[in-house]
């Protein structure tokens, strides 16, 4: 089973971008669908992008889609969520996850501890 650690969070204005990493520990990093979550202050954690584990397909929030770019470097284990053209709404703790069952948007049982993103207007 892998651990996840994010970096790359922080402070930016609307507009500006972010890119988050996701470092994976362990041999199997390869072997998992890797997917990026978010939650905002009193919401609930949303979906934001996925990639299957050989990084050929991605899939996106629709809310991310066209500014989000999620992909990931199986030889250095590690994930990664390119953010343009943030925004407000953006704000929020973002969580990378992994899963080694079938699933898109949801049934990832293993999680990283998030990093804060905060985007100012």
């Amino acid at each position: 089973q892998v651990q996840l650690v994010e970096s790359g969070g922080g402070l930016v204005q609307a507009g500006d971008s972010l890119r988050l990493s996701c470092a994976a520990s362990g041999r199997t990093f390869s072997t998992y669908r890797m997917g990026w979550f978010r939650q905002a202050p009193g919401k609930e954690r949303e979906f934001v992008a996925t990639i299957t584990s050989s990084g050929g397909t991605s899939f996106y929030a629709d809310s991310v889609k066209g500014r989000f770019t999620i992909s990931r470097d199986n030889a250095k284990n590690t994930a990664y969520l390119q953010m343009n053209s943030l925004k407000s709404d953006d704000t929020a703790v973002y969580y990378c996850a992994a899963t080694s069952k079938v699933a898109v948007t949801s049934g990832y049982d293993i999680w990283g501890q998030g990093t804060q993103v905060t985007v100012s207007s």
